[in-house]
């Protein structure tokens, strides 16, 4: 509007061309070269600073590009791995490997909805500590396919689970204080099929024993526990028989979870999935906090990670009876109006861990409430040089709006039966 301002009281109106010219360098060049600072305008992807990424979000009228928040600091960097593994809030990808653009296997063209942007390896690098997986029997191995009815077919397949898989063993061998969480969706009906692609991906030497994890709602072990126990992978399966027959956990037995999809986004309720129990039962120590809709869209993403998420996390938290997510799982996590999921895990984390209004205002080892002061107006603390690099892109890969309406309508009709499903 200032710019505007200052072309009219030049008398650049009288040449529009000029005007034009005018107003893209004075907006365009009012900060670059990884200067400009969360929400200020930018125009290209060198413009903003560390852990932001230039965007916009059209779903509530900003068209223009800002910088968005697209990364975030482990919590255990700020605070320490000092406390119990359950008291901490991580980052879930919903359907983690249903990626725009991801190439196909089969050969097939792909009908499918997806639900994320950027290679599980980016996610990692960029503060996902969460994945949520769906694992078929197909082609004489495991996939990951985004299907129904419990069948994987060519054209909603992904790729072998292996591959995926080899990304995390990766992340994790690169970083060897990190912990992740598997949540599968489990159609694998061959015999030890999930040990075996675990296994054969190098997973098996990180794997947390379900004999060792908390059955009555204890709390779980520290991070540091874990960490040098190497306990660094936790996997949960929707099978109940895999946890006699594979020693895999069944994750509703260790976790309570509101429900997913739409009723998962309705304002002003939180219930429990009908697989879990309530979310104030105190029999499970973790607890999963979906918050996407059924039929994801890529480019209303920014909007529901807004104030409306941050609302539901108050209403979940009071539903379970004053307690905050373990994990948060959503669709194109990047995607916001400015801070999104990751400011709001900032707060979740600065609550939990140290009675504080952000995890940036944390003091390791001080007293629980003892907070620094947030001198930072914007929100960007989080993502300063002060708490460490980023390694993950935050550029956004695809776009899926590039779905004809005839492929949307199709996929609709394919996908609306798996209501109740992840």
């Amino acid at each position: 509007m200032n710019t505007c301002r200052v072309a009219l009281q030049n008398g650049l109106w009288r040449f529009p061309l000029l005007a034009l010219v005018f107003l893209y360098f004075s907006t365009s060049t009012a900060c670059s070269s990884g200067q400009c600072q969360l929400l200020d305008a930018c125009s290209s992807v060198t413009d903003c600073g560390p852990g932001l990424y230039c965007g916009n979000c059209p779903a509530i009228g900003k068209t223009q590009p800002f910088c968005i928040r697209g990364q975030a600091p482990t919590p255990t960097s700020l605070v320490g791995g000092g406390m119990p593994f359950n008291k901490y809030a991580w980052l879930v990808t919903h359907n983690a490997f249903s990626i725009v653009d991801a190439q196909s296997f089969t050969g097939s063209q792909r009908i499918t909805f997806y639900n994320q942007e950027d290679s599980v390896t980016n996610q990692l690098r960029n503060g996902v500590r969460g994945l949520m997986l769906d694992m078929y029997d197909f082609q004489n191995d495991i996939w990951l396919c985004h299907s129904f009815k419990g069948q994987c077919y060519n054209f909603t397949a992904f790729g072998p689970a292996i591959n995926t898989l080899r990304e995390v063993e990766a992340f994790l061998t690169e970083n060897p204080s990190e912990i992740v969480t598997i949540i599968i969706e489990d159609y694998v009906n061959s015999t030890k099929g999930l040990t075996r692609v675990f296994t054969d991906a190098g997973l098996d030497k990180y794997w947390f024993p379900v004999a060792k994890m908390p059955k009555k709602g204890e709390a779980w072990p520290t991070i540091n526990n874990m960490v040098q126990n190497n306990y660094r992978l936790l996997v949960f399966t929707s099978d109940s028989s895999k946890e006699v027959t594979e020693g895999i956990a069944y994750q509703w037995r260790h976790m309570v979870e509101n429900e997913s999809g739409n009723p998962g986004i309705q304002p002003n309720s939180c219930l429990n999935r009908k697989e879990s129990k309530p979310l104030d039962s105190r029999s499970s120590s973790l607890f999963l906090m979906n918050y996407f809709p059924t039929i994801s869209v890529e480019n209303e993403a920014c909007k529901q990670h807004s104030t409306s998420l941050a609302d539901m996390v108050s209403t979940c938290y009071k539903s379970s009876g004053n307690l905050l997510p373990n994990f948060l799982a959503v669709n194109f996590y990047m995607r916001s109006d400015g801070g999104g999921v990751f400011d709001l895990l900032d707060r979740m984390n600065g609550q939990s861990l140290c009675g504080c209004s952000s995890v940036s205002s944390c003091q390791a080892g001080a007293p629980f409430g003892s907070c620094k002061p947030n001198i930072v107006s914007n929100s960007t603390s989080a993502v300063s040089g002060s708490i460490g690099s980023f390694s993950g892109s935050v550029q956004l890969t695809g776009d899926t709006s590039r779905l004809g309406a005839s492929k949307i309508f199709l996929v609709s009709c394919l996908l609306i039966i798996t209501l109740p499903h992840n």
